[in-house]
Order: structure tokens, then sequence, then C-alpha cells
């Protein structure tokens, strides 16, 4: 009897150690040759967390983190551990029992006991199969993926449903063939993506469409490159609010380098857009939006604003806009100040068309651009181009050395128009308006102020 004793307590500490164990003590290999999916399935869904220590663990199914059975689960690597996805759809599922509409502070005791805050850190994953993804994560709170590389794979963390309070960090998600970061007509609110490197990933680097997507933050990570140069238009970040009654809302974009490539046709480094063209209620835009302090160059359009309501573009740097370097086009509430955009000598234009660093207002109302630097626009009508806009606030800006006018006011419909320039000359504009004048006129400085008198006692009468 004292010996089956023994034999017993051994058992269950061996079982006991198995609960969050290595991947290896599930009877994984680990060799990238052997299918590791039951061995992996297995201490997975023990729980707890799941070491992947050194190796190239293959797998063909995509593995399940049920995390009202599992519990808390961890998926570490320490960057030692590579998981290749041979077969279709993601390598890793967390799937969480979370509705979009609960409230986080009533929800249930279910998800705070056994699903929150499921984690991948220092884990590798590339695909090996057209229909590979990296992560999914539906139903989860708090999903945290940190120090994690995806590579080669279709998309690399897929949010679908509903999630909440989502953090991606300190991660390469690096040369996919569909979207880095994809936010699929989802439930967020509470999102931070930081110090990430996202590039190569040729549906775009970090894309959301329609859903109900709130508190975006985009801070210190570099973008480059996510864009398909045979393939449609898109950006290194593009939020689309189309098709959706909600759709993304309360936005930080600060701090990063968002570059590449101009060879993507109709791309954009930032594009925002806030409702349909024409929605039944013109006001319902969606916005709320700062972008500031960030390096932005090389692509067709730097900064793309449609149909936003409330936004903020400051202090950022942009160069090399191939089409232009900013478009609001049926916008209001709109700041745009303090920012240079320019041509650098100091990049070739060897092989490259020219850029135009152009800055276009269209179709918008109550429109602020202040304080900026606009220079050395080429091939276009005018450095910054105001067409049928009203109530803009021109002020404070030098805008010098373009090959045509500085400003073009074309279609102006001319109620309150307010127009202060800085400049280190005085140059010659540009105006085409039915009730200024029927032909295009050349103006100093000193009399646009006039005209423009004039044409609001004509518009006020």
């Amino acid at each position: 009897m004292k010996k089956l004793g023994i034999t017993l307590l051994v058992n269950l500490v061996v079982v006991s150690s198995l609960t969050g164990a290595d991947v290896k003590q599930h009877g994984a290999i680990g060799d990238g040759q052997a299918d590791d999916t039951v061995a992996i399935q297995r201490a997975v869904s023990a729980g707890g967390q799941v070491t992947f220590s050194t190796g190239t663990y293959r797998i063909s199914k995509t593995i399940l983190v049920q995390l009202d059975t599992t519990g808390y689960t961890s998926l570490q690597g320490s960057g030692v551990a590579k998981v290749v996805m041979s077969g279709a759809g993601p390598a890793f599922h967390f799937l969480g029992t979370n509705d979009a509409k609960e409230s986080l502070v009533k929800t249930r005791d279910q998800i705070w006991n056994r699903e929150r805050m499921p984690s991948v850190n220092g884990l590798s994953i590339q695909g090996d199969h057209v229909d590979a993804d990296g992560i999914k994560a539906e139903g989860t709170v708090q999903l945290t993926v940190t120090r994690t590389h995806i590579r080669g794979v279709r998309h690399g963390i897929h949010l679908a449903k509903s999630n909440r309070n989502v953090i991606v960090s300190d991660s390469h998600i690096y040369a996919n063939r569909g979207i880095g970061i994809f936010y699929d007509d989802v439930y967020v609110h509470q999102s931070n993506i930081t110090g990430c490197h996202l590039s190569y990933n040729l549906g775009g680097g970090i894309v959301s469409r329609a859903g109900d997507v709130r508190n975006i933050q985009v801070g210190s990570c570099d973008l480059e490159a996510n864009l398909d140069p045979n393939g449609p238009p898109t950006g290194n970040i593009v939020l689309d609010s189309r098709g959706a009654i909600t759709g993304v809302a309360e936005v930080a974009i600060v701090g990063c380098t968002i570059q590449h490539t101009y060879k993507g046709p109709g791309g954009a480094n930032i594009r925002i857009v806030g409702a349909e063209k024409e929605p039944a209620d013109p006001d319902i835009r969606k916005g709320h939006v700062t972008i500031a302090n960030n390096v932005l160059s090389d692509v067709q359009t730097n900064i793309e604003l449609r149909d936003v309501r409330g936004a903020a573009v400051t202090g950022n740097t942009m160069w090399r806009g191939y089409q232009r370097n900013i478009l609001v086009e049926g916008s209001r509430d709109i700041v745009v100040s303090s920012n240079t955009m320019g041509r650098s000598p100091r990049y070739s234009t060897r092989g490259r068309p020219t850029e135009t660093n152009t800055v276009t207002i269209r179709d918008s109302q109550d429109v602020i651009f202040n304080a900026n630097v606009l220079s050395l626009t080429r091939n276009s009508s005018a450095g910054l181009t105001v067409e049928n806009a009203i109530r803009i606030n021109v002020t404070n800006n030098t805008i010098v050395d373009c090959d045509g006018p500085e400003i073009l006011l074309d279609r102006f419909p001319c109620p309150v128009f307010q127009v202060a320039f800085l400049t280190t000359r005085e140059r010659m504009l540009r105006i085409s308006s039915r009730r200024v004048a029927a032909s295009f006129r050349w103006l100093t400085i000193s009399r646009i102020v006039e005209e423009l008198s004039d044409c609001h006692s004509q518009y006020q009468g």
C-alpha cells in the first residue's frame, strides 16, 4: 500500500507540471518537419503559460485558444521559437465570450476570472500556405501581443466580431500578402499599437473597414511600403467607415515614420474616410482625429481626409507626395497647422515621376490652414488649391517657389474667407470664381483682400 501511495503522488505531480508546460512536454518535436498540431493544441487546451522552447514547430491546422475552457492563457516564445502554419486559417485563434455591448465595468465574472488578457509574447509565426494567417481574435478582452514576429502570412493580426482593450507592441509584422493589422468590420474600443515595425504588407499596414472602432492609438511605429504596386489602392494606415453606422473615430496617429511606396496606385500614407460619399445626413461624418509629429513621404498622397468631421494635422514633415501632400475633401472642422511640405534635393529623382507636393481643400467648410511651410510644388495648378469650399481661414503660411500660383481659389462660393500671408516675396495668386470673375484672373496679394471683400458683399447681397 505504501508503494502504491508513492506512485500515485508522482503521477499527480507529473500531470500538474504539464498544465502550462513547454509544448515539447506535450509531445511537440520542433524540428520543422514533424506535424506538431496535436501536441500544441493539447498544451494550449490545458491553459496557463504555454512555453515554446527553441525550435521550429510546424502546424497544419489552427490552434484554437477557447478561453472559456482554457482559462487564462499565455503563449511564450522568448524570441527563440517559430511556428510555421502550413494550412489555411490563422495559426492561433483566440476565442472569448465577450459581447460588444457589454460594459467592461459590468462585465461578467467569467471574463475577469478566466478570459482576460490572453497574450502572445516573443513568438515568431510564419506562413507556408496561401491562406495562412497569423493571429485571429474574437470576443476577447485585453488581448496583448508583444515582441512577436509575423511574416509570410495573409493577414498578420485579424480582429473580428468583437474585442476590447487590444495592445500590440514591440512587434514586427512584415512582408505579408494581406493586411498587417486588420480591423475587419469589428467592434473594438480601445486599441494601442506602439513601437511596432509594419512593412511590406501588400493589403495595407493598419486597415479598418466598417465596424464600430473607437480609441485607436498608433504611436512610435515605423510603417513602410504597405502597398501593392499591382493591387488595388490601399495605404500604410487606412481607416474607412463606409458601410457602417458607427465606423471609426477617436484616433491618434503620433510620432511615426510612415513612408513608401509611390508605385502603389492611389496609395496613401494615411487615408481616413469618415462616411459614405453622400450620406443621408451630411453631418454624419466620423472623425475626432489627431495626426501629429509624423514623418511622411514617397506615396501618391501623404494624408487624405475624406468626409471627416474634426481633425487636427499638426507638426508633421511631408515630402514626395506624388499626387499631393494633403487632400481634405467633403470634410469640416479641420485644422492643418505647423507642417513642413516640400521637396528635398537630398533625395535623387532619377527614374521617378515628378512629385507635385500640393495641398487641396475641396467641397469642405470650417478649415484652418495656418503656419505651414509649403514650397517647391511642381506640375500642378497651384501650391494650395481651395475649391468649392466655405469658411476657410488661410493665415501665416510660407507658400513659395511653386511653378504655378501659390494659391488657387476655384469654384469659390466665397462666404467668409480670410487670407493673410507671410511669404518671402510678393507672388501672384489666381482666382477662379463664378461670383468674382467669368475667367481666371491674376491678382497681387495687396489686391486679393479687396476682391474677396467685393465677393463677400455680392454673396451677402
